[in-house]
């Protein structure tokens, strides 16, 4: 099927799709700073540039979005059915690039956790699973000095 737009259209749509300050960025960051956590955004010092840095736990949030980072199994990481071969090799570009950036994170001494797009409907589990993740290392810490 043909797109439903023409190329001025799309491409003017296109250009809106924003890599940070996203509405499922916003939310995780409105959560974790409800809980009481502090944070720092978009440190172009560490690889990939993380959506939300933890200084103080040595830790780091990426908020992806389902469709551009291909969210396993799940029902919007759709792929287009036009342009197949532009699609398939951008996505895996998209996934390469996350594994790749995880990596030189944890080489780094950073904890790593994403928060998917999907995820984000249900503020309650998010909320639980940033908690988590952030008091995992506090926990740690206070058993080695025990």
């Amino acid at each position: 099927m043909a797109d439903v737009f023409d190329t001025a259209k799309r491409s003017e749509i296109m250009s809106r799709i924003r890599g940070r300050d996203t509405k499922p960025e916003l939310l995780v960051r409105r959560i974790a700073h409800g809980l009481g956590f502090r944070f720092r955004l978009h440190r172009r010092d560490l690889p990939g540039c993380p959506d939300i840095v933890f200084p103080k736990y040595r830790a780091v949030i990426q908020v992806h979005g389902c469709f551009w980072h291909r969210h396993p199994n799940c029902r919007f990481a759709s792929s287009p059915k036009t342009r197949t071969e532009y699609w398939t090799k951008k996505f895996e570009g998209n996934v390469l690039r996350d594994r790749r950036n995880e990596l030189a994170l944890t080489d780094l001494g950073w904890r790593t956790m994403v928060i998917w797009e999907c995820e984000t409907k249900d503020t309650k589990a998010v909320a639980a699973r940033i908690e988590s993740f952030l008091r995992e290392k506090e926990s740690d810490s206070d058993e080695s000095t025990a």
